[in-house]
């Protein structure tokens, strides 16, 4: 009802203006242009019509069908980590783990916990309580050294893939095995061959690389 009050004095004033500027005889539809209805289709009216087109089609389930797969195929054999190469020496390296606090962070009641530009390392405050082990699942003679390391660790390792069926794998050894998803773990250690087994000597990580040979 307010709205309608609202809008009359408006109206009035445009029918008012109408009789002043326009000659006797035209109205302001006629001024304006001839009006024709909008005959645009419903956005949300076309998915769905192109959806019920599909699913009668049968391809919609098709869709469905290949995307659930893809899916499947993905979790089953994630895509392979580049650059990586077998390891034909032992060699080994480190990786300081410390980084500069690029802003500074506070806790929950606004006390510093780290000032900006202080260099921290994780490892003064967490240790790293399992090894890791970086393997291409694809090579027999390196799951056959994870399956050893395993054993010789008593269970204490993390066995991660940069290639390979990681699914499958967990099923046959009946443990847990991981995957490296993308290569973020072997970049950011510079990781460039496998086997690798990191472990934490002090304040750093160390990096063994394991020979491997036929």
């Amino acid at each position: 009802m307010q709205n309608t009050q609202l809008f009359r004095p408006v109206r009035a004033l445009v029918a008012v203006m109408a009789c002043v500027i326009l000659p006797v005889g035209y109205s302001v539809a006629e001024q304006i242009g001839p009006v024709h209805p909008i005959v645009e289709p419903d956005m949300l009216d076309e998915i769905q019509k192109t959806l019920k087109e599909k699913e009668k089609s049968g391809e919609l389930a098709r869709l469905q069908k290949e995307s659930i797969e893809r899916a499947k195929k993905s979790i089953e054999r994630p895509k392979p980590v580049t650059g990586l190469t077998r390891a034909e020496r032992n060699r080994s390296f480190y990786y300081d783990p410390s980084f500069k606090v690029p802003k500074t962070v506070t806790d929950s009641e606004g006390r510093v916990v780290a000032e900006a530009g202080k260099i921290v390392n994780p490892l003064d405050y967490v240790n790293m309580s399992q090894y890791m082990l970086f393997i291409d699942g694809t090579d027999p003679l390196q799951v056959a050294k994870a399956d050893a390391l395993h054993a010789h660790y008593t269970g204490n390792i993390k066995t991660i893939l940069t290639n390979g069926a990681v699914l499958e794998l967990s099923r046959q050894r009946g443990r847990q095995i991981y995957f490296d998803q993308g290569g973020t773990l072997v970049r950011k250690l510079g990781i460039t061959k496998v086997p690798s087994l990191v472990s934490q000597e002090g304040k750093r990580l160390r990096i063994d690389e394991l020979e491997i040979r036929p």
